[in-house]
């Protein structure tokens, strides 16, 4: 009998997703394949866990072009693969994801874990 794998929906904040179909398409496609295989129980190598919120929150970390590019999911709420916040990075300055974009993204869980309460 062939092995089934079980492919967890992936599912969008609004804003999120609006942010996300700025990216260029290249990144676009990286992001959706990382996505993909955290969907299906795996981890990609591009994706590390997001310290401070919590386990179950992973953070894909994307250079492209000289650019930065950032996708924050959290795979711990409800059945879902959730990602809360796509941002493109605008400090040159070392990788640490920007103080006001973990407040969005601790906002952003928030709200979804009192939405499966």
């Amino acid at each position: 009998m062939p092995d089934v794998r079980k492919t967890r929906p992936v599912s969008w904040i609004k804003a999120a997703l609006k942010e996300f179909r700025t990216f260029p398409e290249g990144v676009q496609s990286i992001c959706l394949a990382a996505l993909t295989i955290a969907a299906e129980g795996g981890k990609a190598d591009l994706a590390k866990p997001l310290q401070g919120l919590g386990s179950g929150v992973f953070e894909i970390a994307l250079p492209f072009r000289g650019d930065a590019f950032r996708v924050v999911y959290a795979v711990q709420l409800a059945h879902d693969i959730w990602v809360v916040h796509a941002f493109q990075k605008k400090s040159t300055t070392g990788s640490k994801t920007p103080p006001r974009e973990i407040e969005v993204v601790r906002n952003r869980l928030k709200q979804l874990k009192e939405m499966f309460s």
